[in-house]
């Protein structure tokens, strides 16, 4: 890849102007997150994707070894010192003038018939019941009771385990595999990914993950290396896993089994309930963390093709 000599990073005037820049050098590649996530890794560097399109879409200056990856990744390694100097430049705090205190003004105390009517109000108005008003609460994915038919289309997964998360994106705690995988974490901060059901015949399905950012993902059960038995996105659907989303427990609990044929069945590792513990391929066993809720939500603001 040719290097991107049409960005100049020291015209950047403040932050918001060097991330601009940024993403300029992005577009001007052509290539995707995933895929400068792998360059990066083929440099021998780290460059998540996801951290990535929150440097991008954000506020905040980005750290040195990250800015590094993603010059590089962007085939601009020659415009490296060139980035890091304008970047480090703009992370200087400005010189601030010492402002002095204005002087203290004492309160002149009230007289004792004042002070004695105000304590009267003040007692009167604790005692009186407040008018208390319901704030409206802020739109969120809106799911229904479990169905006696497995949906599809747009729905939220939850392991019985934890109800009260959801399955979504994130990384694992020991970092032993860099890409987002599936990980649980509390519903209501599961976005903006949401996940579609696509039937595949019988009772077979993709799990997709659609995301403003990241576009569309099939769930793969990685068969091998370091991500072994974790769930992982796949930007080409075809590689994306078969999963036989079969009923578990009851009939119409809205409770199933996500089983991968030769793989076993998904599951949160060792029946976690903590926040952030990801999601592994195992034996089948039918119980604890490897039973899911399965429930249709209302279809999202974005979706990609």
């Amino acid at each position: 890849m040719n290097s991107q000599n049409g960005v100049a990073p020291d015209q950047a005037e403040d932050t918001a102007g060097f991330i601009a820049l940024m993403r300029q050098l992005k577009d001007e590649t052509g290539l995707t997150y995933r895929q400068l996530e792998e360059r990066a890794t083929e440099q021998g560097m780290v460059l998540a994707r996801s951290t990535l399109a929150d440097v991008l879409n954000g506020r905040s200056l980005p750290r040195p070894e990250l800015l590094s990856a993603f010059v590089r990744a962007c085939g601009a390694a020659d415009r490296e010192a060139d980035w890091l100097r304008a970047r480090n430049a703009l992370a200087q705090p400005p010189a601030t003038a010492v402002v002095q205190a204005p002087p203290r003004r004492r309160i002149p105390r009230l007289p004792l018939v004042a002070a004695l009517t105000l304590a009267a109000a003040v007692a009167v108005w604790a005692l009186t019941p407040p008018h208390t008003e319901h704030p409206a609460a802020a739109p969120q994915q809106q799911s229904v009771a479990a169905p006696a038919v497995l949906p599809t289309g747009w729905v939220r997964i939850r392991p019985v385990t934890a109800p009260e998360l959801c399955l979504t994106d994130g990384r694992v705690h020991d970092q032993r595999y860099t890409p987002l995988v599936a990980v649980q974490r509390p519903c209501g901060e599961a976005g903006p990914q949401a996940t579609l059901l696509e039937p595949l015949g019988g009772d077979e399905y993709h799990i997709q993950w659609h995301h403003p950012d990241y576009g569309k993902g099939c769930l793969k059960a990685l068969p091998d290396g370091p991500g072994l038995g974790l769930l992982e996105p796949m930007d080409d659907c075809a590689q994306g896993s078969h999963f036989h989303v079969e009923p578990s427990g009851p009939a119409g609990s809205g409770t199933y089994v996500l089983r991968v044929d030769g793989q076993g069945c998904a599951g949160i590792v060792g029946d976690g309930t903590g926040p952030g513990t990801e999601a592994v391929m195992a034996r089948c066993v039918g119980r604890g963390g490897q039973v899911f809720f399965v429930e249709p939500v209302t279809r999202p603001t974005f979706s990609a093709a």
